[in-house]
């Protein structure tokens, strides 16, 4: 390995040929690209509306500054100092930490399958967009042509198109079904546009990434302002901020709080140490740490008003409708005059005629129509993207329109963050140097595209969303954590604090102050340890389930909870435990070798018969 220019370890003697950025935006738009993703426009603003509102700010604040920044600039400082991948960095700092690199290739390369996966599922919404009326606003005519089809008038044409019309989902995960052509023809799809935007790495990714990531600013700046000019915009808003500062005292707040900005930067994955690498020595990491992970939070809070504001419109509408169903009801069963009951007077009407007709009223079955409800159906995750905006979006004018725009940004959205996760994959490979010269860099980069495309197929069978569950809940939580510790005990243990400070002085020119170096050593460290362990007991005290789609079942249209059956969980177990295993065995296989090359050179002291 070849002297550094400054202190400490640097690069190979190959370095001149390292691909670099054209320019410094280029570099900063990929890495926001990476750590903005579906996440921050599904998980974010759920989180924020369940615990507590602007109560929820503070621990994720907390979290921001004392283990999302630190561990950030971490990544960006090795990368860009040994100007390797992961695994050259860890192999390079240490031999016995090389397993710290594999394992972040792994969870890349796991993460990629169904990742790409949800990016099928929005080029499939993003398609059915094209039309009028949006094929998610009614159910389809049964097959007698009577009547509509029995599922969707028992749940909703939403639910329907996404549970039937587009999963084609069984009820029970044993029960694989067939292959969705559709899905996967689309999934094909996903995989070549993936492909030949990565085809020649940062060359060609660095163009694309300029419209990937500044589309979804565009998209939601544009719901933004519509969002606040509908009817119930201020109430969504208002129900998403108003602090509940006793949630606090609920320590699964500051445990989600603590992931979220981990998950949310992707840290651990690799992919920002393989962009980092392509930075030239001299260039202010610690600067550039602070701006991604401020944008980052910043876009994550951006995008919370925008959901929200529509979530409120959304909320005030269903509430509407609720009374005026009611409100019918009420005139026919008396026989009042036709609008003779506006809203604002019904529940005046209703507590009289409570009073005296209470027998007539409870026939009527009325329901309970308080706004407050309908803001609490909130969710979480793709059930966000394909049920809940999906339905918000048809009480929109111009609904298609509106899902086109709303659909095209989530797929650059994640389009952006899948760079950043190939990149996880492609410069490991490269930087190893285990595969033959001659195979051009677009070669191998449509052999790993296509190993992803034929091993993510079984996301394409019926029940392909469960095992999508499966892997998103068993691949990278604990994995990530476990690398993400590794890592700054590497960093600062094993490569030592003094000679990364100085290696970071040298590229920024100032040497980290007392914040850097206290949370590098204590604070980040303690805080990932935490997590982890509060991650692990919740694991343990709950059986993993899921909730199945079945129309037979009772309380249908809810979904049905049922447990894993053994085999699943083995996988479950299986995927979680690949990863991590990689470092324990790298450094097993390095011990032994140095024990054997140390026995080789000792002379040899036996008697000689």
């Amino acid at each position: 390995m070849a002297q550094a220019r400054g202190p400490g370890t640097l690069v190979d003697n190959g370095d001149e040929e390292r691909p670099k950025w054209d320019n410094k935006v280029q570099y900063l738009l990929s890495c926001i690209g990476f750590a903005v993703g579906l996440g921050n426009i599904w998980r974010f603003p759920y989180l924020c509306h369940t615990y507590g509102g602007g109560a929820f700010l503070i621990p994720y604040l907390i979290a921001l500054v004392f283990e999302g920044i630190p561990l950030f600039h971490i990544e960006l400082a090795i990368g860009q100092r040994l100007r390797k991948g992961s695994v050259g960095v860890w192999t390079a700092i240490s031999p016995y930490l090389g397993g710290v690199g594999l394992g972040c290739f792994t969870v890349s390369f796991l993460v990629s399958l169904y990742y790409n996966t949800v990016l099928l599922w929005v080029l499939w919404f993003f398609l059915n967009s094209f039309q009028h009326p949006l094929p998610w606003s009614i159910c389809p005519v049964g097959l007698n042509r009577t009547g509509f089809v029995q599922e969707c008038q028992a749940s909703s044409a939403v639910n329907y198109f996404w549970y039937r019309q587009t999963l084609n989902v069984t009820a029970d995960i044993s029960d694989s079904g067939v292959i969705q052509w559709r899905l996967c023809l689309c999934l094909v799809a996903c995989w070549t546009v993936v492909y030949l935007c990565v085809i020649r790495g940062i060359e060609s990714t660095g163009k694309a990434i300029y419209f990937t990531t500044s589309f979804p600013y565009l998209v939601l700046t544009v719901f933004l302002v519509r969002g606040l000019t509908l009817p119930g915009a201020a109430e969504g808003l208002t129900y998403l901020f108003t602090p509940k500062m006793q949630i606090l005292q609920n320590p699964r707040v500051w445990l989600d709080a603590a992931t979220q900005i981990f998950f949310s930067l992707s840290l651990a994955f690799g992919g920002h140490i393989a962009f980092a690498s392509y930075n030239p020595p001299r260039n202010n990491c610690a600067k550039d740490a602070v701006i991604i992970s401020v944008v980052n939070s910043l876009t994550s809070l951006y995008a919370s008003i925008t959901i929200f504001s529509i979530m409120g419109f959304k909320a005030t509408t269903d509430h509407k409708r609720c009374l005026d169903r009611n409100i019918l009801s009420l005139i026919n069963e008396f026989d009042f005059p036709e609008q003779s009951i506006s809203r604002d007077d019904y529940p005046t009407v209703l507590m009289h005629l409570n009073a005296t007709c209470p027998d007539r009223v409870a026939q009527l079955s009325l329901k309970t129509c308080h706004l407050e409800d309908f803001l609490d159906k909130s969710a979480s995750g793709p059930g966000l993207a394909f049920l809940v905006f999906t339905e918000a979006v048809l009480h929109m004018p111009g609904a298609a329109v509106w899902a086109v725009l709303f659909f095209g940004m989530l797929f650059t959205l994640g389009l952006s963050s899948m760079f950043g996760t190939m990149e996880g994959i492609l410069t490991p490979l490269l930087d190893m140097g285990r595969l033959p010269r001659g195979v051009p860099k677009d070669v191998l980069t449509g052999l790993v595209c296509l190993a992803c495309f034929l091993c993510s197929t079984c996301f394409v069978l019926q029940s392909g969303s469960y095992w999508l569950e499966i892997f998103d809940s068993f691949v990278a939580s604990l994995n990530l954590l476990i690398f993400a510790f590794c890592e700054v005990v590497g960093v600062i243990y094993v490569y030592g604090m003094k000679r990364f400070c100085d290696d970071v002085a040298w590229m920024t020119g100032r040497r980290p102050n007392l914040y850097w170096r206290a949370t590098w050593a204590v604070v980040s460290p303690l805080l990932l340890l935490c997590i982890f362990l509060s991650c692990v007991v919740l694991l343990a005290r709950s059986p993993p389930s899921y909730q199945a789609w079945n129309p037979h079942y009772a309380q249908f249209p809810l979904r049905e909870e049922k447990l894993y059956p053994g085999w699943v969980q083995v996988t479950g177990l299986a995927l979680t435990s690949l990863p991590v295993l990689w470092v324990p065995v790298v450094a097993l296989v390095q011990l032994l070798a140095r024990n054997r090359q140390r026995r080789g050179t000792q002379p040899d002291a036996g008697l000689k018969l």
